[in-house]
C-alpha cells in the first residue's frame, strides 16, 4: 500500500478508537412530584416560564438541559458531610446552582397529609440502588436556604431496586400526616451499579386533610387520601406492574453531561477528545506531506 494511504488509514483508525460515535446518556429525576430541575428544563413547558424558573436559569447562567444528570460521584452515603448546607438541591454542583434559590414560588405539586404517594422517577438508563425520600420538618421556611437541619435524620420512605417500567421507577409510600403548607420532598438515589448518587428537590404544598389533590403550578397530583391518615410513615413498597402515576410519564431523551458534573461512566473527557483531534490532525497532516513529497519526487 502507498505510504500516503497507509498514513491516512492509520488516522482513521485512531479517530475511530478515540472519538465516541454518540454522546453518553444521563440518568433520571422525579417528574411527579415534579422536581425543580425537570420543571425548569426545556421540557418543563409552562412551568419553565414561571418567575422562579426564570430566576433559576439566570442564576445558573444556562438552561437545565441535562435535567437527568444531577449526580455526584463517590459520596457513598456521606451525603451530610459532602453536600453543603444551602446547596442540597444542586448537590453542590455549579452547573445546577440556580436550583438552590430560596423562594416560595417554585412550581409545586399539591399533596394530602397522610395520603399514599406514588413518586414517578423518570430514568433514561436503568441502575440498581436505593431511593430515600425525606420531607422537610414542620415549620420549614421556603424563603431560607435548605439545610440538612431542615430534614429529619431518617427518611420517611426507602426502597431498593424498584423495577424500571416504561421509562420510570414508581415508588409508593405513605406521606407523613402532620405536615401543612409548603415543603420540599428531597430525594436521594444512591446507585449500587455505579458510584453515583443523585439529588433532587420537589416542591410540594399540603392541603388540609381530605382536600382535593389538584395540582398546583402545573405540578400534577401524587397524593390520594387513605382510610387511615395516621398510618405509619415508613410503609414502603414498589409499585405493582399495573400501577400508574396520575400524571403520564414522558420519557425525555438523555442529554450530554454538564461539564462540571462528576460522572463515573461518562464518555471521553474534553481534554481526551481534544488530544484525539490533535492526533488525527497530525496524522492527516503527515499523510498530506507524504503526498506532496511523492509528487515532487
Amino acid at each position: 500500500m502507498p505510504a500516503h494511504r497507509t498514513v491516512a488509514a492509520a488516522a482513521v483508525a485512531v479517530a475511530a478508537t478515540l472519538l465516541p460515535a454518540t454522546p453518553a446518556l444521563a440518568h433520571g429525576a422525579p417528574t411527579d412530584p415534579v422536581s425543580r430541575v425537570v420543571a425548569c428544563s426545556p421540557e418543563g413547558g409552562e412551568r419553565s416560564r414561571t418567575s422562579a424558573c426564570r430566576a433559576a436559569i439566570a442564576a445558573n447562567g444556562a438552561p437545565f438541559t441535562a435535567w437527568d444528570n444531577l449526580r455526584v460521584a463517590d459520596v457513598n452515603g456521606r451525603d451530610r458531610r459532602l453536600i453543603p448546607d444551602g446547596r442540597l438541591c444542586s448537590g453542590g454542583l455549579p452547573a445546577y446552582q440556580g436550583l438552590d434559590l430560596a423562594r416560595s414560588d417554585w412550581p409545586s405539586t399539591r399533596l394530602t397529609p397522610g395520603a399514599t404517594l406514588t413518586m414517578t422517577y423518570s430514568s433514561t438508563i436503568p441502575h440498581t440502588g436505593t431511593f430515600r425520600l425525606f420531607l422537610t420538618k414542620r415549620g420549614y421556611d421556603p424563603t431560607k436556604p435548605l439545610t440538612w437541619s431542615d430534614l429529619p435524620e431518617k427518611p420517611f420512605a426507602e426502597v431498593t431496586d424498584p423495577p424500571l417500567r416504561n421509562g420510570a421507577y414508581r415508588i409508593r409510600a405513605t406521606l407523613p400526616a402532620d405536615r401543612s403548607g409548603h415543603h420540599v420532598l428531597y430525594t436521594i438515589w444512591q446507585n449500587s451499579s455505579t458510584t453515583d448518587t443523585y439529588y433532587s428537590c420537589s416542591d410540594v404544598v399540603f392541603a388540609a386533610s381530605g382536600a382535593s389533590g389538584a395540582g398546583a403550578g402545573k405540578g400534577g397530583s401524587s397524593g390520594t387520601p387513605t382510610p387511615s391518615p395516621s398510618a405509619p410513615a415508613a410503609t414502603v413498597t414498589s409499585a405493582p406492574p399495573d400501577t400508574a402515576s396520575s400524571v403520564p410519564v414522558t420519557t425525555v431523551p438523555g442529554t450530554p453531561a454538564a461539564a462540571d458534573a462528576p460522572r463515573a461512566d461518562r464518555g471521553p473527557s474534553v481534554p481526551l477528545l481534544a488530544g484525539a483531534a490533535a492526533a488525527v490532525a497530525l496524522l492527516l497532516g503527515g499523510a498530506a506531506l507524504a503526498v506532496l513529497r511523492r509528487r515532487r519526487g
